[in-house]
């Protein structure tokens, strides 16, 4: 036994790194004559990893036990990594605090999509680099942080903005770009990826096939970001000359031969499209979509199994992807499922016609957010905010009643949904108690500062700040001062903070805001007065068929030219040098200069002096009553009848 060994070190000793099929040769060789050698084991296991036969050094770590896995930890944690199984090696590596474990328990990590992990352990390598290669870590911690944002949670990132170091390796040029297109800074990402394609493209120790394969997720990045921009026929042009590595089961060519039909403008047939989307990415160890990727490929398939009219099968398909779900649930890809599974249901129809077909399944999943929300804005499209209003609210208020839903009752899009009804409906008493109670949950509930919620305090605060009621302005106040103590070079936070309690303002603060001077540098004040002031509609019903007018100050008819009369409206007995009778446009008998004639015009005008008492005349309308007379029979006229 000792000899066997002895020969097998001796022979590891002479050969090469290239030999490792040799050395693996040895080793099983050895193992025949003692199966139980651990050191064999490990050496067999190393060979294997060195072949990248990933899953035969699984096998073979199975195979030698518990000893042979307390040996070879690291390498155990590895394959688990490289066979699809990361959140086990994670937690192997996590027991030992060597910095070999640490590099595999970032990976582990980042495949596990724990981001938030994988980034603090790169900081921590970060700040004590030993042997490791700066320029390596800073392109892991580059990826981890795009990944961050493309997770939603960017908040955590540390740096936004990228260095001059990360402009000089094209890696970590296309981690600074993929991080501005996560966040939605659409020019700056394509802008760095024109800097990472003209790096890699300049490298000089890299082979014509390694080139290409590192510009492929480069050129899908741009496809993207052109199509994003609105530049189809660029896109398309990028796309034709995509040069797709061959390589069999790669999610990346995958969803670069998927991003090149959707920028096609040349082919509309949908089952074609579905027939692509349709084939398998037969992903393998770690060559597999992100969750934010395969959420995206799946929504792309349903959209395009329902252009291909496969409306029951998709239906039955996002019914049971949601029946894994636990509802009420906000996650993305649940949310879209719901969409999908409505439009299925409804056969693409919109309007009245959808409504028929969606509410019945609405009755069947209450709790179906996506499905609540598709029938919210179907009512809204249909002209009947009202129904879109009530729903939503008999919605929330069923999800409150449920401690477990409050974070799905309180989620800011639903919140921000509802206030968005109340404020096209003028409706701002219900809008502040809904911002007021949404954060007022959150505050109590977590202090974490998502973008989400910084939307929603913003909100809520500005809101509150016109409230009448002394707790909205206080709870302003509270929101304002926590936003100010989150990112005190927040404008918006400071300036709602100095609006809600300008007694405490402190220098610093208002030094943060924009000086009035500069603010008012534009606008002529002058100007802005003798042009008059603006009258507003009173009403809403007023402001939909008034025309706004402008009221025009006292000095505007000043030195205007006096219109000319046409010759139709002037007098013939007209004499301009004349000035015109004030009382032209009374009737004769009500001017100072009329004289009645005659004794009824008389008697009339006497009427008019104070103390008249009316005889015969009456004063309305100046005709005289029938004079009474005497009962006088008349004589019967001959041929005719009483």
């Amino acid at each position: 036994m000792a000899a066997l060994v002895s020969s097998l070190a001796s022979l590891l000793k002479q050969t090469h790194i290239e030999d490792d099929e040799e050395v693996l040769r040895a080793a099983n060789a050895a193992l025949k004559q003692s199966k139980n050698d651990v050191d064999t084991q490990h050496v067999k296991v190393v060979a294997l990893l060195k072949l990248d036969r990933f899953d035969d050094a699984l096998h073979a770590l199975n195979a030698g036990g518990d000893a042979l896995k307390a040996r070879a930890s690291a390498e155990h944690a590895y394959v688990l990594y490289k066979t699809g199984q990361p959140a086990a090696a994670a937690q192997i590596a996590h027991e030992r605090s060597e910095r070999a474990y640490r590099h595999i328990e970032a990976q582990a990590s980042y495949r596990d999509e724990d981001f938030p992990r994988a980034a603090e352990i790169y900081r921590e390598l970060s700040s004590n680099i030993g042997e490791d290669a700066a320029a390596d870590l800073r392109v892991n911690l580059g990826a981890v942080e795009a990944q961050l944002e493309w997770s939603g949670q960017g908040h955590t990132v540390q740096k936004k903005k990228p260095s001059r170091d990360d402009l000089e390796a094209f890696e970590t040029a296309y981690n600074a770009a993929c991080g501005s297109i996560a966040r939605g800074e659409l020019p700056q990402g394509e802008i760095l990826l024109k800097r990472s394609r003209t790096l890699c493209e300049s490298l000089e120790d890299l082979s014509e096939e390694e080139k290409r394969a590192e510009l492929l997720p480069i050129t899908i990045q741009q496809i993207y970001v052109l199509a994003r921009l609105g530049r189809d026929r660029e896109a398309e042009e990028l796309a034709r000359h995509l040069d797709v590595v061959s390589s069999s089961g790669s999610s990346t060519q995958h969803i670069a031969r998927v991003n090149e039909f959707a920028v096609s403008q040349s082919s509309n047939n949908p089952f074609l499209s579905q027939r692509l989307l349709d084939q398998s990415l037969a992903p393998s160890g770690t060559d597999q979509p992100f969750q934010f990727q395969e959420s995206a490929l799946r929504q792309n398939k349903f959209a395009s199994d329902l252009q291909s009219l496969k409306y029951e099968g998709t239906a039955e398909s996002t019914r049971v992807a949601l029946s894994k779900a636990t509802l009420p649930s906000t996650d993305a890809f649940y949310t879209s499922m719901g969409v999908v599974n409505a439009a299925a249901h409804a056969r693409n129809q919109t309007g009245k016609e959808a409504l028929k077909s969606i509410l019945p399944v609405l009755e069947r999943r209450p709790n179906d957010v996506g499905l609540v929300l598709t029938v919210v804005q179907l009512y809204v499209l249909t002209g009947n905010p009202g129904a879109a209003t009530a729903l939503l609210e008999t919605f929330l208020a069923r999800l409150e009643q449920t401690a477990e839903h409050h974070d799905a009752r309180f989620a800011p899009g639903l919140v921000g949904t509802l206030v968005s009804l109340y404020r096209n409906q003028g409706r701002k008493t219900p809008l502040c108690g809904e911002l007021a109670k949404a954060a007022s949950y959150w505050r109590r509930k977590s202090k974490a500062q998502s973008p989400g919620l910084t939307y929603l305090y913003k909100a809520a605060g500005s809101a509150l700040l016109d409230s009448s009621e002394k707790e909205h302005q206080q709870l302003a106040r509270e929101i304002f001062a926590h936003l100010h103590d989150q990112d005190p070079n927040d404008r918006y936070a400071a300036a709602g903070l100095l609006a809600s309690s300008p007694e405490q303002a402190s220098p610093e603060q208002l030094a943060s805001l924009t000086p009035t001077e500069r603010l008012l540098s534009h606008i002529d004040a002058e100007a802005l007065e003798d042009a008059g002031v603006a009258s507003l509609p009173s009403s809403l019903s007023s402001a939909k068929t008034s025309v706004s007018t402008k009221k025009r100050s006292a000095d505007d008819n000043k030195g205007s030219q006096p219109k000319k009369l046409r010759k139709s409206r002037i007098p013939k007995d007209y004499d301009p040098s004349k000035t015109p009778d004030p009382e032209r446009w009374l009737p004769l008998r009500d001017r100072s200069t009329y004289r009645p004639k005659g004794k009824k015009g008389k008697a009339r005008q006497a009427l008019l002096s104070q103390g008249a008492v009316s005889t015969a005349v009456e004063s309305d309308g100046g005709s005289r009553p029938a004079t009474p007379r005497p009962d006088v029979k008349k004589k019967k006229g001959k041929g005719g009848k009483w």
